[in-house]
């Protein structure tokens, strides 16, 4: 019964190492768009979520974004990085300005996905880029670090609210494999806990474990 539970676990925990052979070499930020979430807080009832994936190849951002129900039609959405307290706080724009390029505008409801060449001086804000020393591989560092830090969010901008209406706090997502090491250590522990279980009460688990004489 053993080599069967192992055997399942098995055909489907591998795979993750296989179906993601760049997962090292990217990284995935994730929050959910909130009015609660912007500072100070907003009375509003749009929501959505926004995520952003970093490949340390290509040296790219992918922002992926999806809202509804705002109280007003967006004007401009951004990434801001970096505050000083992770989760909390305001800051400048380190993405582009005046927004995204091609992010939806004068609409309450939408979705975007574009990727940036984050080679790119126009990828960053211009006051971003200065604070880097007008270096983009100095500024893509300090960006990296600050959405690794919880230190950056994607603010969504509306004729409502024009700090900002919904905002999403990004945190890092644990990779793939980070999930299968998991997973097959739950499973370490399961079979342990099983184990014991099935042994008989006073068995030691080794030869010739009855009383001994004395």
């Amino acid at each position: 019964m053993r080599s069967k539970h192992w055997a399942a676990t098995a055909a489907w925990v591998l795979p993750l190492f296989v179906a993601f052979p760049a997962a090292a070499r990217q990284a995935v930020y994730f929050g959910e768009l909130s009015g609660s979430s912007e500072s100070p807080p907003v009375v509003s009832d749009g929501s959505g979520f926004g995520r952003v994936t970093i490949d340390f190849d290509r040296m790219t951002m992918r922002v992926e974004a999806s809202f509804s129900d705002l109280a007003g039609n967006v004007i401009a959405a951004h990434i801001h990085c970096c505050t000083p307290t992770p989760f909390s706080g305001n800051v400048g724009v380190a993405s582009q300005l005046p927004s995204f390029a091609g992010f939806p505008t004068g609409v309450g409801a939408g979705s975007y996905d574009h990727s940036f060449d984050m080679t790119l001086e126009s990828s960053y804000s211009s006051t971003f880029l200065e604070d880097a020393g007008d270096d983009t591989s100095t500024a893509f560092d300090t960006l990296v670090t600050g959405l690794g830090a919880g230190r950056a969010y994607l603010n969504v901008h509306t004729t409502a609210f024009g700090s900002g209406e919904v905002r999403a706090l990004l945190a890092p997502v644990p990779e793939p494999a980070s999930y299968a090491l998991m997973l097959v250590g739950l499973g370490l522990v399961g079979g342990i806990a099983r184990r014991r279980r099935g042994r008989p009460r006073g068995d030691s688990g080794g030869a010739g474990g009855g009383p001994r004489g004395g």
